[in-house]
């Protein structure tokens, strides 16, 4: 349960930071530890075989994500 309750704690400290920071550029880390925590509490909250296919789905779905900020955010680099 301490694992969990890490996860947890991890999760809502960088949803926090990302809700008030300022800076977009500073805002990108957390979001990203956010949505490892939220794959590990998934995981490790919900001991059945189907929420593995759920953690690996919304994981792959916050990769995305990342990958479509980061792209963005290089664009505006360039201009």
């Amino acid at each position: 349960m301490i694992v969990e309750g890490i996860c947890v704690v991890i999760a809502i400290y960088c949803a926090l930071r990302a809700v008030f920071e300022r800076n977009t550029l500073k805002k990108l880390p957390f979001l990203n530890a956010m949505n490892f925590a939220v794959t590990g509490a998934i995981v490790l909250l919900m001991p059945h075989p189907i929420t593995i296919g759920v953690a690996i789905a919304y994981f792959v779905g916050s990769t995305l994500e990342s990958n479509a900020i980061a792209s963005t955010i290089a664009s505006w680099e360039e201009q």
